[in-house]
C-alpha cells in the first residue's frame, strides 16, 4: 500500500476538461464575453497540461484567458495581455507542475504586487508564505524569507521579483525547494539550479508589470458542492502609503479613545509591509514583521487570540531552529545535547523570539484586548489592524498602557 502511495505521486492524471471555456456575461447592456483557453506545456516530446489538481487522484486543468477586456461599473478588470504564468517559461519541470504549484506561485505574485520598489523574496507553502523579506539585494531578500522559518520552507515555492544571478542560485541551490520563479536569470544561474533534478524552474514574463495588479481587480469563481457559484471582484487594496492609515480612534459611552503615540518611519514601513503580506494570508491571522521581514505567521484559525499565540509560538520555534542550524547546521529537532538546548532557549527567550521592536499585524480587528495583548507582551511596539470591533477602546487603552501604537486600516483583509 505504502508503495503504491509513493508511485501515485509520480503518476500523471488523464485531463478530460475541455480545451475551451466561453462565458458569457449577460449584463442589462448586452453580452460580454470571456473566452478561456487550455495551457498546455511540452514534457518529453508531448504535450500535457497540469499533472493533477491538489490531490493525486484529482484531474484538473489551467486555463489562461485569451478574449475579453471586462468593464463593469467603470472599473477595469485585468485583460489578456496581462497573463503571468500561462506565460511562464518552463526551463526545467522534472515533475512539472500539479494545482498546488501554480497556486503557491500565484499567491507569491499577490504578495510581490506591492514590492516593486525592492528586490524582495516571498516563499510559499500550502498557499501561505512561510516567509517574504524585502532587502537591499535579491540574494538577501532570499535569505531572510528562508531563515524566518526554515523548517517550512522545505518544498517550498520561492518567488523572487528580481533576476537570479549565479550567486543567488548558488546560495539557492543548497536549499530544498520544489519551485524556483524569477523574471529572469542570469549567465550560469541555470546551470546550477539545474543540478536540482526535480527542482520546477519557471521564469515568469510579464513580472515588470505586476504593480498594475494593484490596480485592477479580477472575477473571483468559487464552485461550491452543489455546482453553484459565487462570484465576486477581487480585493483592490485600499492602503498606498502612510497617509492612508488612521491612527486609532473610538468612542465609546460617549468617551473618546485615542492611540496616544504617532508611528516612527520605520514602524510605518513595517506596517505597510505587513498590511501588503497579510493579503496573501488565509484569514483568520496574525502575523509579526520587523524590519520587512515576517518573524511569526499564523494562519486560518477561528480565533483571534488564537492565532496570535499560534504565531507567537512560531517565532519562538523558528528563531531556536534558526540559530541550532546556524551554529551547529542541525535543526533544533535533532539537536540531543540537552545542555546546548537550554543555552539556545535561553537565548531565544531573552530575545522574546525575535519580536521585541516588532509590528503585530491582524487582517481583522481585535474583538477583545486579549488577542492584542498576546504581542504587547512580546514587546511589539506597532500595531495595524482594520478596526470596527465594539471593544476597540480596550484595545487601544491595552496599547497606550504599554507606549504601543497602533493604527486603523479601515479595510479588512479575510481570505477563504
Amino acid at each position: 500500500m505504502s508503495q503504491d502511495i509513493k508511485q501515485m505521486y509520480h503518476k500523471i492524471v488523464k485531463d478530460n476538461l475541455p480545451d475551451r471555456i466561453k462565458l458569457d456575461l449577460e449584463f442589462e447592456d448586452g453580452v460580454k464575453t470571456l473566452v478561456y483557453e487550455k495551457v498546455l506545456w511540452v514534457v518529453d516530446g508531448e504535450k500535457r497540461g497540469l499533472r493533477y489538481g491538489e490531490n493525486p487522484d484529482q484531474e484538473a486543468a489551467f486555463y489562461r484567458l485569451i478574449n475579453g477586456n471586462l468593464v463593469i461599473a467603470g472599473v477595469e478588470f485585468v485583460s489578456p495581455d496581462m497573463a503571468l504564468l500561462p506565460n511562464a517559461e518552463l526551463i526545467q519541470f522534472g515533475k512539472h507542475p500539479g494545482k498546488i504549484n501554480l497556486t503557491d506561485v500565484d499567491n507569491a505574485l499577490n504578495i510581490l504586487k506591492f514590492f516593486s520598489a525592492k528586490p524582495t523574496a516571498a516563499i510559499m507553502k500550502h498557499n501561505n508564505p512561510s516567509g517574504v523579506a524585502c532587502a537591499s539585494n535579491i540574494t538577501d531578500a532570499f535569505l531572510k524569507a528562508y531563515f524566518a522559518d526554515r523548517i517550512a520552507a522545505f518544498g517550498g515555492a520561492l518567488v523572487v521579483n528580481r533576476e537570479i544571478d549565479r550567486h543567488t542560485a548558488e546560495v539557492i541551490a543548497d536549499k530544498y525547494l520544489e519551485v524556483v520563479a524569477a523574471p529572469e536569470f542570469g549567465d550560469g544561474a541555470i546551470e546550477v539550479l539545474t543540478k536540482r533534478k526535480n527542482l520546477r524552474i519557471m521564469k515568469i514574463r510579464n513580472m515588470d508589470r505586476l504593480s498594475e495588479f494593484t490596480l485592477k481587480p479580477f472575477l473571483d469563481f468559487k464552485s461550491l458542492m452543489d455546482g453553484s457559484l459565487i462570484v465576486q471582484r477581487s480585493q483592490l487594496i485600499s492602503i498606498k502609503s502612510p497617509s492612508d492609515l488612521k491612527l486609532a480612534e473610538t468612542e465609546y459611552n460617549g468617551k473618546v479613545y485615542k492611540i496616544k503615540r504617532e508611528p516612527t518611519e520605520a514602524e510605518y514601513r513595517d506596517m505597510l509591509f505587513g498590511w501588503y503580506v497579510e493579503s496573501g494570508v488565509t484569514s483568520n491571522s496574525v502575523i509579526y514583521v520587523k524590519d520587512e521581514c515576517t518573524v511569526g505567521i499564523g494562519t486560518g484559525e477561528q480565533d483571534r487570540v488564537g492565532v496570535a499565540e499560534i504565531a507567537r509560538y512560531k517565532a519562538y520555534t523558528k528563531m531556536a531552529d534558526r540559530i541550532c542550524f546556524e551554529r551547529y547546521n542541525i535543526p533544533i529537532y535533532d539537536l540531543k545535547d540537552e545542555h546546548k538546548r537550554r543555552e539556545i532557549e535561553e537565548e531565544v527567550r531573552e530575545k522574546r523570539g525575535g519580536l521585541m521592536g516588532s509590528t503585530m499585524v491582524s487582517d481583522g480587528f481585535f474583538p477583545f484586548r486579549d488577542g492584542v495583548d498576546v504581542g504587547i507582551k512580546e514587546g511589539v511596539t506597532a500595531v495595524i489592524q482594520p478596526g470596527g470591533s465594539v471593544n476597540d477602546y480596550q484595545v487601544i487603552e491595552a496599547c497606550n498602557e504599554a507606549n504601543v501604537t497602533m493604527v486603523f486600516t479601515g479595510q479588512r483583509l479575510f481570505k477563504h
